[in-house]
């Protein structure tokens, strides 16, 4: 990575790199009902920048994400995309998509500094928003989208994720909950 993009990546350089961890919980809804899934995961981040929008210039990480549940050797999940660090702004962007046909733009305030942050986004929304198909806008609408990240003073990063699911047919909101702790390989 060059020393210009190493320095304008905020709090997001120390993600650079690659990042695995089999500490990965998933509770979801599998045909109807609540379902825990252990998984291991392999995240990709490689960084990227400056990007120009007129004045805005932002620098950021790459980024592609693979995970596995324990003991199986196919995915069960994939997701691409970018995060992204304004620092004028003082905002962490997380703009991806995964292949059931989701597109999540969340953000968020941090410091240049930051260990921890937060990012959100909601259906609707013209800025930190939720996109989806027209079945799961139907069956499992994405309402709301919410991350915790933190760098951990030795070297691991964690988070936890928690995507609410509206669910007609029940007429319930459902918490899909991700999380995992990953080391730098």
């Amino acid at each position: 990575m060059s020393a210009e993009i190493a320095k304008n990546l905020g709090p997001l350089a120390a993600l650079a790199g690659i990042w695995e961890g089999d500490q990965g919980l998933d509770v979801s809804i599998i045909q109807s009902k609540k379902t825990e899934t252990a998984y291991r995961e392999r995240i990709v981040f490689e960084p990227l920048g400056p990007v120009r929008n007129g004045p805005q210039e932002l620098y950021g990480l790459r980024y592609a994400t693979t995970a596995w549940r324990l003991g199986e050797e196919d995915a069960f999940h994939e997701e691409l995309g970018y995060w992204l660090w304004d620092a004028v702004q003082k905002q962490v962007l997380r703009c991806f998509m995964v292949p059931r046909g989701v597109l999540i733009n969340a953000g968020g305030d941090a410091e240049a500094d930051s260990t921890s942050f937060h990012l959100s986004a909601e259906v609707g929304s013209q800025t930190y928003g939720i996109l989806s198909n027209k079945f799961l806008d139907a069956s499992h609408k994405t309402m709301k989208y919410a991350l915790d990240v933190h760098m951990h003073a030795d070297g691991r990063f964690s988070y936890k994720e928690d995507t609410q699911l509206w669910i007609p047919a029940d007429e319930s909101v459902f918490h899909h909950t991700d999380q995992n702790t990953l080391t730098k390989q």
